[in-house]
């Protein structure tokens, strides 16, 4: 049976589809990092499918000898192919919705996610140490308050770079997030340690409520790349190899979970939509957390005491 074709003005190559659907994600006025994601996504997918190819001639077969190729490339890991192939489902179902492909189920294929990494409490115990505010640089010190922030509030990079002086009420113990992923503003309690720990390094810092809460040397607002820079040099510094903001975020959730935090509290703080992305979430981190059950084995206390059934 011969593949249907739907009636359109014009056989639109996968090119011209692309540049519609950027323009479309740029209408739907969606954030920076996901308009550089899905441009970098497309330009990528580009190469393999070929911009002259028509979008109408493309079908399940074409998509999987899509993902064929990219397994045959060495530099992606698993991830990075599930990334792209979910990238192009997304894509395709952008051009059924136009009508200028009949609407079909788009298989692809399944990758196992890897654990998240966290910090170990060796680690936090070596990067949560104050350092002699007499000898050390404001970097250095603003980097410990923005650990001790992270592990305080579990915000990600860009929530934390946007944060404004005004935003923290120590009055009424909480920092307003304005700055999300999904857009949608947070309310973050804030601890009794944390809040300390930053009324005194705005004696240090400074700066009118408009002022960014964490700046440059100038007093300007910081930038990715200089955040990772200063967070790698702080870690290396203080003998952690490991690094990555995001990193914190994780180690939060974890923490929290140990501690007997509740979930839904959980999912309020870190601004997730619903409970099962916050669920997802955790299920990374269970082979992490299974190393904290293991020593604390209940079972394995009682038989070194060597208990005897009579």
């Amino acid at each position: 049976m011969g593949k249907i074709r739907l009636a359109v003005e014009h056989d639109r190559t996968f090119g011209e589809g692309c540049e519609e659907y950027i323009l479309d994600c740029k209408a739907r006025n969606l954030r920076n990092g996901t308009l550089r994601h899905y441009s970098d996504s497309t330009k990528q997918i580009l190469k393999y499918i070929g911009e002259n190819t028509l979008i109408q001639d493309i079908d399940q077969n074409m998509i999987d000898d899509f993902i064929v190729q990219l397994r045959e490339n060495p530099a992606l890991n698993d991830m990075s192919l599930y990334t792209y192939a979910r990238d192009f489902k997304t894509l395709m179902y952008f051009f059924m919705r136009k009508e200028y492909i009949p609407t079909f189920k788009i298989k692809i294929p399944k990758v196992d996610k890897q654990p998240i990494e966290t910090y170990t409490d060796r680690e936090l115990q070596v990067l949560l140490k104050k350092p002699n505010l007499r000898h050390c640089s404001f970097t250095e010190y603003k980097v410990w308050v923005m650990t001790n922030f992270l592990l305080s509030t579990g915000v990600r990079q860009h929530s934390l770079i946007n944060i404004k002086i005004k935003d923290v009420d120590f009055d009424a113990g909480v920092v307003y997030i304005n700055v999300t992923k999904n857009r949608k503003p947070l309310i973050i309690p804030l601890n009794t340690d944390i809040k300390k720990i930053l009324q005194e390094y705005l004696k240090y810092r400074k700066g009118d409520a408009e002022d960014y809460l964490f700046c440059n040397v100038f007093g300007k607002q910081l930038v990715r790349s200089t955040v990772y820079h200063s967070f790698y040099e702080y870690n290396k510094n203080r003998g952690v190899e490991k690094t990555g903001m995001h990193r914190y975020r994780h180690t939060f959730a974890k923490k929290w979970i140990l501690i007997g935090g509740n979930v839904v509290t959980l999912q309020k703080i870190l601004g997730h939509s619903s409970l099962a992305i916050t669920q997802n979430y955790l299920n990374l981190l269970v082979s992490d957390i299974q190393k904290e059950v293991e020593e604390f084995n209940i079972l394995r206390e009682f038989k070194r005491e060597g208990i005897k059934m009579r």
